[in-house]
């Protein structure tokens, strides 16, 4: 079988990504380069590596198990090509986390490892807990900070099941401007929620509508769509709609902006994880998932 580091990246880029176009958009090739690349593997592998299907590309059975070993080549070259730059005392670590967790969680955990592992370099990237889940499968990340709903089921269906360590459990609440039509207040009704403008993340159509509050009885009017939140803050802050934040991002929003907490529905409850691949984890992974559940303010 002759493969080489660039068939194996793409594999793992198209494990990752879930269609040959996502993952042509992602290694700056076009969709009929990857489509090639993925036909020269199975033809070089002598199996049928990838089940394509309306809704994208997933790896076979035989897929699967060449990309167990293409983590483990492609992790040996970029450790040989360190090596040869002479950085061998740096451990690295490949951080996913959802937009959410990020201005709390991360900071303060990369505060405490530079105190105490300072020879951990973390590298981080934002993404969609199904988008990280597929990473961690793929093998592009190393660790990743995700969410659960109740009742809180595995993020996927792949067997063995990811490695999963509990940080907290935080209330969705609502972000308003404090100079808006809830000013002064502390609740809202859902009912009020209805007729309201949301600013939302856009997410694809398989992945649940996040910044609008899940229990709305009815259908949300999306005024602004915008993945930073820095941006989606300040459109809160100005009056041009309201959107959903965790409990602990009350800590670190813009001053013009309240949070409310919603009567007459359930609680919406999310849980703050840590995962991992199944398996061992190295050192300097270990660390940093402790960084991450200790540096979550209780």
């Amino acid at each position: 079988m002759d493969l080489s580091s660039t068939n194996l990246r793409v594999l793992c880029q198209i494990a990752e990504s879930g269609s040959f176009t996502a993952a042509a958009a992602e290694l700056g090739y076009t969709q009929s380069a990857v489509s090639r690349q993925a036909i020269a593997l199975e033809r070089s592998a002598g199996a049928t590596l990838f089940e394509r299907r309306p809704d994208g590309v997933r790896l076979t059975s035989q897929g699967l198990t060449l990309l167990r070993y293409a983590r483990t080549i492609l992790a040996s070259v970029d450790a040989a090509s360190r090596d040869l730059a002479g950085e061998p005392g740096t451990a690295r670590v490949r951080l996913g986390v959802v937009p959410s967790a990020g201005p709390v969680l991360l900071t303060a955990a990369l505060d405490r490892l530079a105190a105490t592992a300072p020879w951990i370099q973390v590298t981080t990237r934002e993404g969609t807990t199904p988008a990280l889940v597929r990473a961690l499968r793929s093998g592009s990340i190393d660790l990743a900070v995700l969410t659960s709903r109740p009742p809180h089921r595995p993020p996927d269906g792949e067997s063995p099941g990811l490695h999963l360590t509990t940080v907290q459990d935080v209330e969705l609440l609502v972000a308003a401007s404090a100079n808006g039509q809830f000013a002064g207040r502390t609740s809202v009704h859902v009912d009020e929620l209805l007729d309201a403008s949301w600013i939302s993340t856009p997410s694809p159509s398989s992945e649940p509508q996040l910044g609008v509050w899940p229990g709305l009885p009815g259908r949300a009017r999306v005024a602004h769509g915008t993945k930073d939140w820095l941006t989606k803050l300040h459109l809160v802050a100005g009056g041009f709609g309201i959107t959903t934040v965790p409990d602990p991002m009350t800590a670190v929003l813009p001053p013009d902006v309240i949070t409310l907490r919603v009567e007459g529905a359930p609680r919406e409850v999310r849980r703050i994880l840590v995962a991992r691949s199944p398996g061992a984890a190295t050192q300097a992974i270990t660390a940093v998932t402790v960084a991450l559940t200790a540096g979550y303010p209780r």
